[in-house]
Formats: structure tokens, sequence, C-alpha cells
């Protein structure tokens, strides 16, 4: 199989940072990363381009990143709750996809899409979640899910959630004394 050489324009988690030369297959620099000005092809004219604008890339670069620090820093604890039908063993009717969590923190007033939710399987079952949300490939934060039948429910779920947290941490304050 073909490999073409690329330079990435941002950083790609499991490929490289600003600046670097990669190979990947062709699909993957023809579908994903040239189309979305992610990277530019190694060719002699786009390597000397690259360091003529290395400087203002890397200091755009750095302002998206500050940018969803900020955002990240405000989204820091951010708990959801998506009322959704079940049935009495809490198996879902249909199921929580990253749409929908993507949904519900846009309610809430931030500015994210499908494709940063980092779920890697659709929720089919009620119960508390942990949820990545990629705010720049650097920043990432973890929001709590409750996905329950009932307002009622979601409550006890955190509520319960936080205290299994306090009662995992005691043993461990516990034993740091002990040590």
């Amino acid at each position: 199989m073909e490999h073409i050489k690329v330079i990435l324009l941002q950083r790609v988690s499991k490929l490289g940072y600003i600046g670097d030369v990669v190979n990947v297959k062709p699909g993957f620099a023809r579908n994903y990363l040239l189309p979305k000005k992610i990277a530019l092809r190694a060719t002699k004219e786009n390597l000397k381009y690259f360091e003529e604008q290395k400087e203002q890339i890397k200091k755009n670069n750095e302002i998206a990143k500050a940018e969803a620090q900020k955002v990240a820093d405000k989204m820091g604890q951010l708990t959801l709750t998506l009322v959704r039908q079940a049935s009495e063993k809490g198996q879902l009717y249909g199921s929580v996809t990253s749409r929908d969590v993507a949904a519900a923190i846009k309610e809430l007033g931030y500015k994210v899409n499908a494709g940063q939710v980092d779920l890697s399987a659709p929720i089919k079952t009620v119960g508390v979640y942990e949820i990545g949300v990629n705010l720049h490939p650097e920043i990432s934060v973890v929001v709590q899910l409750s996905v329950a039948k009932s307002e009622e429910e979601a409550k006890q779920q955190m509520t319960a959630e936080t205290q299994e947290d306090a009662e995992q941490q005691k043993p461990a304050e516990a034993q740091a004394e002990n040590a």
C-alpha cells in the first residue's frame, strides 16, 4: 500500500504535531486531512510555504488553544441529564448518541458538535457516565452524564455517584494517614 507525505498544520492525535512531515494513506489525506486544511502535501513549494507561515500557524493554534482552555475551565464540573424512556430493567428504548450529548451541551450555551464528543458506542442503559469532549486537539474535558427515566431518578443517580466517590476516598485517606 502506497503512502503519501503530508505536513501537519495542527496536532492530530496518534499522528503528530504542527510541522511534522508524516506518511499517511492516500484516502486519509484526500478525504480528511486535506479538505479540512489540517495538512498540506509535502512538496517543495508547500514546505517553503509552511516555513514562511510557521510562526503565524503556531500563533493561531495558541490562540485557539487558549480559547478552548477557557471553555474547558467553565465546563470543568459540568453535569448533564438526559431523560429517556426505558424498561424496568433499565434498558433504553433507543439509545443516547454523541449527537444527543452535543445537543444537551449546546442547550447549556457551549459550542460543541457531535464530532467533538468522545463516545465509543451509543449508550443503551440508564446510569451515570463520564463522557470526554475534545475542545481542541490538545484540550479535552470530561463531563458527567446521567441517563434516567425521570428528573428525580437522575438526581438520585448523581447523589449516589457522589456518595460512592466519597466512600472510595475515605479508605485512601485512611491509608495515607497510616503510612
